[in-house]
């Protein structure tokens, strides 16, 4: 990388250009809105079309805002091929690489964007595969200035990024290209929101990021390889690729926590998809609410045996229970005698209706149908009809108790109130499915009413499996909503994929459309209530209908060789099996390990010794989740201030972030506090060390009073 390549002024000057076509694209957008606007009558068909336009519109002026993004990063030179897809004479061809497509006033294109088929070799040309280029062209770029350029020469006489005495040949026999725009990016500081890679992306993530949309693709990457924001890259990329069904289907993006879809939210509209939906598992559940992190009354076994899939059964079981024909014959006036409803014929009308309907509130309708129909038949005077037995019925209380016994209309948090609530109920329903010790670990006192209920995290994945199998409730006409229905996507995204149960696996298999899902995890990295040993693991609860694939990233760019050598002692202990990323680059210092009297103490001045050193880094402190409000408080009392990462993310420079949400971030410079308290406070303890030991991007301080881990001794 020069600053003072021949050819810095030529590119500058097309980089200008390329932005001033930008800006003419964009106030064409707004004359064209204006012209729109300006029509405001017409009939139904027109004001829709109309709609439409403008949507596209408004959609089209949100790509065009770059912000303080770049917009060009890039180019490739290929050589001219003929019809037999030869070299023509050497003649070249350019074609400059950046976020968006750009083209002039004649339509020709000045910007390929990055998505593009013919931007491919840009990210996957290597020395040995150089895909029809001569030559690859990397940008330093600060917004519209272009602060440097790095070339890459192919062919023969110059070193391709592929060759073996080229100087972007990683440790692992992975080709980097572009070397010093790669280190330079890796260098920058964190700003506590994750930026794209769209100019730095590598080969083995391009794979990735391109490979076919249909059936399940598994990354599996260590620490710092990227395996998030390459997720989120093939999302765009895949919208790109797929607009029209992707944008009326929908993608979904599925993160582990409020912590981490925060740190992630600014990647996918910096690469002009704005309308991709970003969640936890919780907001797919309608109208409960959930215990806040940290107030999860769930005991260990609890939540492994509410993540196991027998749960399903179990769910099935308790609706099959509240199904049930009266014991004895219901007796009530009618005119001038009575009218009966007999437990046999109860009988009857469970059976059939078990048989009938897939979903148990869609039969609630036909249920009442037969019973008014039973009672009418009883009726031993002139003849009546079962709409006239129901008129006149229907609000006494005991028909009414009657009909809730046989058949309940019930919503997922009714269901699920009612069986945990009840010892009983759990035993019924967990009969030859669960054993006592497990049925029990799931009882809890029961609450007054069902809205007072704070479900916790493992609920949410019962709470959506009784919601299939219930189907939502009927309207007063006896019609579903179709908005009550469970949403499906045509591309799922889930990070983080290791820790979610066999039931959380099953909701978002649920929600796929057509079985497409990108799923990035680190099985090193598990630390939820059932941590997988093996990718089939997962898979055994994903869509099947197209064979699986499983992609590993092999390279470790985020962190320096010298942190990742003491996280690997941490991972052999607690993974032996698997097999650390190897890192790029080389920091600048060694972790830093001290041994103090007072932890909190020696937190604080830990933390005051990175900010003399790191003026503008960002900072975490990652530590038990006990001691997270002690650590905050003595940072107030010394006049640090400081963010908490469960209601601030990584807004400040330095944040206190609990152990148990830290997974997936990346900061600067990271202190952790009390290993031995991290190993023995999480179920999966040395896992989630590992985890805490890899998040920074520049400096390791381990701050300890309790004595060390033997892998970090």
């Amino acid at each position: 990388m020069t600053q003072h390549h021949p050819d810095l002024a030529a590119e500058q000057a097309y980089i200008d250009h390329a932005y001033d076509c930008l800006e003419e694209s964009r106030e064409v957008a707004w004359k064209l809105r204006d012209l729109s606007e300006a029509d405001l009558g017409g009939t139904f068909q027109a004001r829709f079309e109309r709609n439409a336009f403008d949507e596209a519109l408004v959609k089209r002026l949100t790509d065009l805002d770059l912000g303080n993004a770049a917009l060009v990063f890039g180019r490739i030179d290929r050589y001219v091929l003929d019809d037999d897809d030869e070299p023509v004479n050497g003649e070249l061809e350019g074609f400059h690489i950046g976020r968006l497509a750009v083209a002039d006033t004649d339509a020709e294109p000045v910007v390929v964007d990055w998505r593009a088929p013919v931007a491919e070799p840009f990210y996957r040309a290597t020395g040995r595969e150089p895909m029809g280029l001569a030559r690859r062209r990397h940008f330093a770029v600060d917004g519209r200035e272009l602060l440097g350029i790095e070339d890459e020469l192919f062919g023969d006489g110059h070193l391709g990024v592929g060759h073996d005495e080229g100087l972007a040949e990683s440790t692992s026999g992975s080709d980097l290209r572009g070397y010093s725009t790669l280190i330079a990016s890796l260098e920058r500081g964190r700003t506590g929101t994750l930026g794209d890679i769209v100019a730095t992306i590598q080969g083995e993530q391009d794979e990735i990021i391109r490979s076919p949309q249909s059936g399940v693709l598994v990354v599996q990457g260590g620490p710092g390889t990227g395996k998030t924001v390459v997720a989120l890259h093939r999302a765009a990329y895949l919208l790109y690729t797929h607009r029209f069904p992707l944008e009326d289907q929908g993608v979904l993006v599925i993160g582990p926590n409020r912590v981490f879809l925060k740190y992630i939210e600014q990647v996918l509209p910096s690469l002009g998809e704005a309308g991709i939906e970003q969640v936890v598992l919780a907001d797919l559940i309608p109208d409960v609410t959930f215990a806040p992190r940290g107030d999860d009354t769930d005991s260990p076994l609890a939540a492994r045996v509410k993540g196991d899939v027998r749960m399903s059964d179990v769910i099935d079981h308790a609706i099959n229970d509240r199904e049930r024909p009266l014991r004895d014959d219901l007796v009530v006036p009618f005119r001038s005698g009575y009218v009966r409803l007999r437990a046999a014929e109860t009988a009857r009308i469970v059976k059939h209706a078990r048989r009938r309907f897939r979903r148990h509130n869609s039969a609630r309708r036909w249920v009442e149908g037969e019973c008014w129909a039973a009672m009418a038949a009883s009726w031993r005077g002139d003849d009546v009809t079962p709409r006239e037995v129901r008129s006149e019925v229907r609000s006494m209380i005991e028909v009414r108790e009657a009909l809730e016994r046989m058949w309940p209309v019930l919503t997922p948090a009714e269901l699920l109130h009612d069986l945990f609530g009840s010892t009983g109920l759990l035993r019924l329903a967990s009969e030859g499915i669960l054993e006592e010790r497990e049925y029990k670990a799931l009882h809890r006192p029961r609450s007054e009413h069902v809205d007072d209920v704070r479900w916790t995290a493992a609920d949410v994945a019962l709470l959506d499996d009784a919601r299939e199998v219930l189907g939502p409730k009927p309207g007063r006409t006896g019609k579903i909503d179709e908005f009550d229905e469970i949403r499906t996507y045509g591309h799922i995204v889930i990070d983080e994929v290791q820790d979610l149960t066999p039931m959380q696996l099953k909701m978002a298999t649920r929600r796929s459309l057509n079985g497409s899902l990108t799923v990035v995890g680190d099985l090193a990295q598990a630390t939820g209530p059932m941590a997988p040993d093996d990718w089939d693991d997962v898979l055994a609860h994903l869509p099947d209908r197209k064979p699986a694939r499983v992609i590993g990233l092999s390279v470790g760019y985020r962190i320096p060789s010298q942190i990742m050598e003491l996280a690997n002692r941490v991972m052999a202990e607690a993974t032996p099996g698997l097999r650390a990323p190897n890192s790029v680059r080389v920091g600048e210092s060694s972790p830093r390990i001290r041994q103090v009297d007072d932890v909190i103490a020696g937190v604080v001045d830990e933390v005051e010794f990175l900010r003399a050193d790191m003026t503008t880094a960002s900072v975490a402190v990652v530590a038990p989740d006990v001691l997270c409000d002690s650590i905050s408080a003595a940072f107030e009392v010394r006049g640090l201030e400081h963010g908490r990462a469960a209601t601030s993310g990584l807004d400040q420079s330095l944040t206190v972030v609990p152990v148990s949400v830290v997974k997936g971030l990346e900061l600067d410079a990271v202190v952790v506090v009390e290993p031995s308290r991290v190993v023995d406070d999480q179920e999966h303890g040395l896992r989630a060390l590992y985890v805490a030991l890899t998040r920074p991007t520049q400096r390791l301080s381990i701050v300890h009073a309790d004595e060390l881990p033997s892998s970090l001794r």
